[in-house]
């Protein structure tokens, strides 16, 4: 019975400690993916910027842009929002990506 009891206490205390904030989305992209896939992003991002600061209109190619993106990384635009909002539930390991993001663009400046 105490085996029992000690069993339901600490059952008690260690489940809400499982939220939904340490749940991984079904299909989980790891640090190394959120890397490229967030480094492409940033390029494609650049890319559109350039042509709107000239003038042109960007909502279509904007639309053709991201659709190459994810489809190159096997993803939809679903799988990557909700690994987004994981990724900013844990803030140190978004820092962590967004560090190793910046660091590849400036390694590439060099």
């Amino acid at each position: 019975m105490r085996k029992c009891l000690l069993f339901v206490i600490v059952a008690w205390l260690v489940l809400p400690s499982c939220t939904e904030k340490d749940k991984r989305p079904e299909i989980f992209l790891d640090e190394p993916q959120m890397i490229d896939v967030l480094a492409d992003a940033y390029l494609l991002e650049a890319r559109l910027n350039l042509r709107k600061s000239a003038g042109n209109d960007v909502s279509e190619l904007q639309v053709t842009f991201y659709d190459q993106l994810f489809e190159h990384y096997g993803i939809t635009d679903s799988i990557f929002e909700q690994n987004m909002a994981y990724y900013t539930r844990q803030p140190a390991i978004l820092e962590r990506i967004m560090d190793s993001v910046a660091n590849r663009f400036a390694k590439a400046r060099q």
